[in-house]
Parts: structure tokens; C-alpha cells; sequence
């Protein structure tokens, strides 16, 4: 695994303003531009990750905050003048442990087999059982169903650079997760997981869960 870096972008209610942060999509621009662009044109339109993911973590009258995990440093602000980025190195043995608290915001999406069409699942249970499915032969690790919780479903729209209307559904979940294949889950914590994930979907937030020998008294 390449270096990685986890950040923290702040807003403060002047900066929101002044950048223009309405939707996910003015946040996504936003976040780019923290980072130097090395994709070329072509690259942007194939399967190659932009090497930066982030989850917006909402905010209040005062501002806002996003996490961010990329495989540059982003810059300390937003041209020179807006936000505050607090950047750390990610440590190589983060992702050696076996057991996770674990937060996604993910786009929860099924290929229909006749059609080849991507269709939104729809519903908290639906949602739950789609992705405890699908995690272990996709993204390298299992879900702790006891533990499992869709917090919330939303649909996002936006007008994108294209002036195309583009519509996401993003689910929130938490729990814990066992990694069954390290090779798969660090490449899932790199990349991201699912679709949508240049718009703020996909980015792993997780915890180790250590080992305590005293759990059982």
C-alpha cells in the first residue's frame, strides 16, 4: 500500500459562503482543489481512483467539516485563504488489525442482470442485507450484523460540469466489521467503496477494535 494521509478540512460560516457550498457537488469541487490534479483527461474517464476520498460530516451555524484519506497531502487551505486542513500520515500497521468500528456513507446500488441498469436499493433493511452481502467478496471483510445500523437514507441532486442533473442515493451505516481478506480491505480503504465516490461516498471511517484479554470477567 502506498502512503497514505488522513485530513480534516474546517469551514468556518464565512468560507461556506464565500466558496459556495450549496450541494455535494460544490463540495466535491471544493475538495479537489486542495489536491494537485495528476489524472490526465483520459484517465478521469476510465476506472482509475482520483486517489482522494472524503466523507462530509455536516456541520452547523458555525461551519463545517470534512474527512478526507488521499495518497497526496492536500494544501493547508482553500487558495490560499479559506478553511484549515489538519493532515497526519496514516501509520502502515492501521489497517492490520482484525476487527473495526466502521462508518460509510455509501451509494447502495444493484446491477439488474436483463438490463445491465444500476437501481437504487431502496430501504433500511434492503440496504443492510445488500451490503452485509456484498462485503466480504467485494471489499475484504464481514459485518457484525448485531451490530449493524443504517442510520439514515437521503437523495442527493446536483447540476454537474456538464450541466447534466445527476441524482445519488446515500445511505449512512455503522457497526463492526471483521477483515476476512487484508490485501482486499486495504485496497477498499484506499480507493473507496461502492459508487459515487468522487461525491462524498465510499470513504471507510474506521476504528481498530483492540484485543482486551479482561473482556470476558
Amino acid at each position: 500500500m502506498s502512503e497514505l494521509y488522513a485530513s480534516a478540512l474546517h469551514l468556518d460560516r464565512k468560507a461556506v459562503k464565500a466558496l459556495k457550498i450549496t450541494d455535494i457537488y460544490s463540495l466535491h469541487r471544493v475538495v479537489y482543489s486542495l489536491f494537485a490534479d495528476v489524472r490526465s483527461e483520459d484517465e478521469k474517464q476510465s476506472h482509475i481512483p482520483s486517489g482522494i476520498l472524503f466523507a462530509d460530516q455536516g456541520g452547523d451555524f458555525q461551519g463545517r467539516k470534512v474527512l478526507m484519506v488521499s495518497d497526496r497531502k492536500p494544501a493547508e487551505q482553500i487558495d490560499g485563504q479559506f478553511g484549515q486542513v489538519i493532515t497526519k500520515t496514516i501509520s502502515p500497521d492501521f489497517l492490520e488489525h482484525k476487527n473495526y468500528c466502521f462508518k460509510v456513507q455509501i451509494n447502495p446500488v444493484r446491477k439488474e442482470k436483463a438490463s445491465g441498469k444500476r437501481i437504487a436499493v431502496k430501504g433500511r433493511d434492503k440496504v443492510a442485507q445488500w451490503f452485509a452481502e456484498r462485503a466480504p467478496k467485494s471489499w475484504g471483510f464481514s459485518v457484525d450484523l448485531h451490530t449493524l445500523q443504517v442510520e439514515g437514507i437521503e437523495v442527493l441532486q446536483f447540476i454537474d460540469k456538464t450541466k447534466r442533473q445527476v441524482t445519488i442515493g446515500r445511505a449512512t451505516l455503522q457497526g463492526r466489521l471483521t477483515v476476512t481478506d487484508a490485501a482486499l480491505f486495504a485496497q477498499s480503504f484506499q480507493n473507496g467503496i461502492g459508487k459515487g465516490r468522487a461525491f462524498g461516498c465510499g470513504l471507510l471511517q474506521i476504528v481498530p477494535i483492540i484485543d482486551n484479554p479482561f473482556a470476558q470477567f
